[in-house]
């Protein structure tokens, strides 16, 4: 007996499957994980952007201090992001996170003005 495009099971409430439900969850599920992966991205292309923004760094530069700063304070790379785009607008930062953004831009050098 065929799954209707209708139907619903009855224990779980959601729209009944047919023997391709589960590569369809799995597909949703894949989907939704993709989505969230170019959202990060984004972010982090963001953070990046206010650090070429302030003419203190190169890309490259950038994506190593969020990185660093992310892997010494135990802080997930998007969340690091997050905060950097958050504190160029409202000037706050939590401590921990300043602390070591101060101490990595201080390792690199500005990146050179073209005249």
């Amino acid at each position: 007996m065929a799954v209707q495009a209708n139907e619903v099971n009855q224990v779980t409430g959601k729209p009944a499957q047919g023997p391709d439900g589960e590569q369809l969850d799995s597909l949703r599920d894949e989907n939704a994980q993709l989505q969230e992966a170019v959202h990060a991205h984004a972010v982090v292309d963001q953070a990046i952007g206010v650090f070429l923004a302030a003419g203190r760094l190169t890309p490259d530069q950038g994506w190593q201090v969020l990185r660093e700063v992310s892997q010494r304070t135990n802080t997930k790379l998007r969340h690091v992001s997050e905060l950097i785009i958050d504190g160029a607008r409202t000037g706050r930062l939590p401590a921990d996170i300043r602390a070591e953004l101060d101490s990595q831009l201080a390792l690199r050098q500005p990146s050179p003005v073209a005249e």
